[in-house]
């Protein structure tokens, strides 16, 4: 019987490296051991990629993802008609293309033909429209596939995880961004993140400061004192072991950071600039909280390479790798949990003691 998940794959910016990582990813026939990858874009544009950079691999065309084989790289059309590619070059089109690859694998998710789903880098200028009104893929997901749930940006390698307690919010409006719930409410989700996709039982969370020096007991700033750390507390509260706040510099550089499970960083690169400066090439980006497991590589669109061939495939086979643990994970934490023994109890008889499973009748 078939266990392999199915991976949806969107296109991405077809004027940046997507094509060029995915080509490159499923070149290594051993990938189709690992799952069933359904990619959404254009036959066309990967063919296009495929020869501009002389690869091997090639796509099999199938009209609905619910048909998808093993072994195969099959892709959904979801680009009909002529799309200009200008490789290295952003365009309003390129957007466009990369919208409607997006749309269609949520909609299979939704409807339940696709497993999980990892995305190619897209250009948020270019994608951003009346329809795609959003700051990234990551808020996109929270309102199509949340359910109501928070998203919670996780960036990771084989080194460290880190969240963001802000994502794409400008420097000057990070600090009146924070709030004690705002912390609070990003802990719960990584918390219950590292118990459920990544099978730790009792997660250790590292929480960096906002301020130099954590803030000098307020003399450098009061966010630490009457926001990050008041939060801390509160998590610990609900038994999160949550730890800090750490000065970041510090923190980085004493290596540190080994000692946790996960990082709760205050705003963008405060945490990835470390992360990025150890694994630029194996990083992905997780977005958790949500029902949907989606994944992407850690990199962008890298229109000065595109159609070079210098582009590495390693974050997008990682993020594949993710998306396939960390639903497998899910799944089995939520067969554990299906039917938990209700009363375990010992029992005196014949003076040996017995271990007798009390199992309530259906």
């Amino acid at each position: 019987m078939e266990n392999r998940l199915k991976i949806g794959i969107t296109q991405g910016d077809v004027n940046g490296i997507g094509y060029e990582t995915i080509l490159k990813t499923f070149e290594d026939p051993m990938m189709y051991e690992f799952c069933i990858p359904v990619v959404y874009g254009s036959s066309k544009i990967a063919s296009y990629h495929r020869k501009a950079l002389d690869l091997q691999t090639h796509t099999d065309v199938i009209a609905d993802a619910a048909n998808a084989e093993p072994n195969r790289l099959n892709l959904v059309e979801c680009n009909p008609g002529e799309v200009r590619i200008e490789l290295g070059v952003a365009s309003q089109e390129s957007g466009k293309a990369a919208f409607e690859a997006l749309e269609r694998a949520v909609s299979d998710y939704r409807d339940g033909k696709i497993d999980a789903i990892v995305t190619a880098p897209i250009n948020k200028a270019t994608i951003h429209s009346e329809s795609f009104s959003f700051p990234g893929h990551t808020e996109y997901l929270e309102d199509r596939l949340g359910d109501g749930q928070k998203a919670l940006m996780i960036l990771m390698n084989s080194t460290m995880r880190v969240a963001l307690a802000t994502v794409h919010e400008p420097i000057a409006q990070v600090a009146g961004s924070l709030t004690k719930e705002l912390i609070v409410e990003k802990l719960e989700i990584l918390h219950k993140s590292l118990k459920q996709d990544f099978a730790i039982e009792k997660p250790c969370i590292a929480v960096l400061a906002l301020n130099p020096h954590a803030g000098d007991g307020g003399l450098l700033g009061r966010e630490e004192e009457e926001i990050i750390r008041p939060a801390i507390e509160e998590a610990a509260a609900q038994k999160i072991q949550a730890f800090g706040p750490f000065p970041a510099d510090g923190f980085f550089g004493s290596g540190d950071y080994r000692r946790f499970d996960a990082i709760l960083a205050m705003y963008h690169d405060q945490g990835l600039i470390p992360l990025k400066a150890m694994d630029m090439e194996g990083g992905v980006n997780y977005t958790a909280g949500l029902p949907v497991v989606r994944t992407s590589p850690d990199h962008g669109t890298a229109y000065d390479i595109a159609g070079k061939g210098l582009a590495s495939e390693d974050s997008m086979r990682q993020a594949i790798f993710a998306a396939i643990d960390i639903e497998r994970n899910r799944r089995n934490e939520k067969e554990i949990h299906a039917n938990p023994l209700k009363k375990l109890y010992f029992e005196r008889r014949d003076d040996s003691e017995r271990l007798r499973f009390d199992i309530p009748k259906e």
